[in-house]
């Protein structure tokens, strides 16, 4: 059959991504490779429903617990470190197999995404023309140099105005050379987790009253001593940030855990609609009895070349 494919789960969080993705690494030989920015960090355990060790099953799990709380996540940093990994594992005749929830991490993993470097000389000089003029002048500009780009950005967005500026003027070419888009690096196949939403609704509420008995408060709290209130991404995930606010005195533990509960639907929502824009996912129902062998199935179907 040659060499399968990357496979990639995702789907909104609670919809149980990463139990399918072990599932499926025990039937096929193969190994886990995070896509959850907040898995990156260490000791985010129980906020981010890191699997155990037991729920591992033995199955090797990369890219976890690779950051402090304080490092600002870096979607470019993430995709040096994925590609030679997924490299690696294929190498070694392993299948690699993406799980989490973060979609602009899993399409830095397997798509044709560039992340063009920043100059704070020319940042700055257009962040100062911005508040000047605002973005209507800017916006003129990127129509000219960049039409296509232009398309895709409100004329209203002055930040994303700014960076395709930024990136124009810095690398000499169009800005929208740099845009996602759906061309992937590697064969691969693509499957989501689909979960009705009110049935998710219900899981989401079950998960947050889950990790406050097994004790998320005492995790931010040790955390917090290691600095998360000061980390840019770590200290804005969700629970991690609704329980820091709870521990400052400004909200009491049950409003840490009810925002915490509308925060992460909110959250999932936004997920499912990333998803479900990109054509190539394959959805299967949750709660199908045969989830794993369904799976099986979309992974060995000969694909177009």
């Amino acid at each position: 059959m040659g060499q399968l494919p990357v496979i990639a789960v995702v789907g909104a969080t609670a919809a149980g991504k990463s139990d399918l993705a072990v599932d499926l690494a025990l039937r096929l030989g193969g190994e886990v490779v995070n896509t959850d920015s907040m898995q990156l960090y260490r000791g985010m355990d129980i906020g981010t429903a890191k699997l155990s060790l037991d729920e591992r099953r033995g199955v090797p799990h990369h890219l976890l617990d690779i950051w402090p709380v304080t490092r600002t996540a870096s979607v470019a940093e993430y995709q040096r470190l994925a590609r030679p990994l997924i490299e690696n594992l294929q190498a070694r005749d392993r299948v690699p197999i993406l799980t989490g929830g973060s979609g602009l991490y899993v399409r830095a993993a397997l798509d044709d995404l560039e992340f063009p470097g920043t100059d704070p000389g020319i940042r700055e000089r257009l962040e100062k023309e911005l508040a000047e003029t605002g973005p209507a002048p800017l916006y003129e500009r990127l129509l000219i140099r960049d039409p296509v780009a232009a398309e895709k950005i409100l004329p209203s967005n002055g930040r994303r105005i700014v960076r395709a500026l930024e990136v124009i003027e810095l690398s000499g070419r169009p800005f929208s050379a740099t845009m996602p888009s759906y061309d992937a690096v590697y064969d691969s196949v693509q499957i989501g987790v689909e979960v009705p939403r009110p049935v998710l609704d219900e899981r989401i509420e079950l998960r947050v009253h889950r990790m406050w008995e097994a004790g998320l408060v005492d995790e931010v709290r040790a955390l917090a001593a290691e600095g998360l209130a000061e980390g840019r991404t770590a200290s804005r995930a969700l629970g991690y940030a609704q329980v820091l606010r709870f521990l400052d005195g400004e909200w009491t533990e049950e409003q840490a855990r009810e925002e915490t509960v509308r925060a992460t639907r909110r959250f999932a929502r936004r997920q499912e609609s990333w998803f479900r824009r990109d054509p190539r996912v394959v959805w299967l129902p949750f709660d199908a009895p045969d989830l794993p062998e369904r799976a099986l199935v979309v992974v060995t179907a000969e694909r177009p070349r």
